[in-house]
């Protein structure tokens, strides 16, 4: 395995592992919190689909089509969610609308039907509109520096006692924030491959 196909595969590897534990956390959470970590599952693991490489796995045409279907309903309800006032359906909203993007794009790319539809597998020639793309790289690559800067601890000035620059946080979310990078992190480097 060299070249796409291997970073293929880490991206199906990164999120599906982020899908399994989101659908853990929907299991042991309620109320809003399960609906923000059941919706996180659907994009890891819709994103762990799209990037499985075309050479094991050869989709079949209707594929991206469900892409579509799926994230644009995933978009619907961070819309929603969004407009009752839940900040991080805000993201939900961007990641969903990117996946739809990206699966427009490769629907629209020369040849994408079959094998070489998917993210993982050549995208590089699927295009886009390279303003859009370069709008939501910007997004990602803040969203992950935001993210990551969160995780750094940093000193009290207390005895040597440390804690995360984002101020005491639950058990658990630091975890959680670790997931979100992680797929922020995944998207970027599907939207690169665009």
């Amino acid at each position: 395995m060299h070249g796409p196909a291997l970073s293929g595969w880490l991206l199906v590897v990164l999120c599906a592992a982020g899908g399994a534990y989101c659908l853990l956390r929907a299991r042991r959470s309620s109320g809003e919190e399960r609906r923000a970590a059941g919706s996180e599952a659907v994009m890891a693991f819709g994103m762990a689909a799209m990037a499985l490489p075309a050479t094991v796995v050869a989709p079949p045409e209707w594929v991206l089509g469900l892409y579509v279907g799926v994230f644009a309903l995933a978009a619907l309800g961070g819309l929603l969610g969004a407009v009752r006032g839940g900040g991080h359906h805000l993201h939900h909203l961007v990641g969903s609308l990117a996946m739809v993007y990206m699966a427009l794009a490769m629907a629209a790319a020369p040849g994408a039907t079959g094998a070489g539809a998917h993210a993982g597998h050549a995208a590089a020639g699927a295009g886009g509109i390279p303003v859009l793309t370069g709008a939501l790289l910007a997004y990602f690559g803040g969203y992950v520096l935001r993210s990551g800067t969160r995780l750094v601890p940093v000193a009290t000035g207390g005895a040597g006692e440390v804690r995360p620059t984002g101020g005491a946080r639950a058990p658990g979310s630091d975890l959680t924030l670790v997931c979100r990078l992680s797929m922020a992190l995944a998207m970027l480097a599907m939207l690169l491959t665009l």
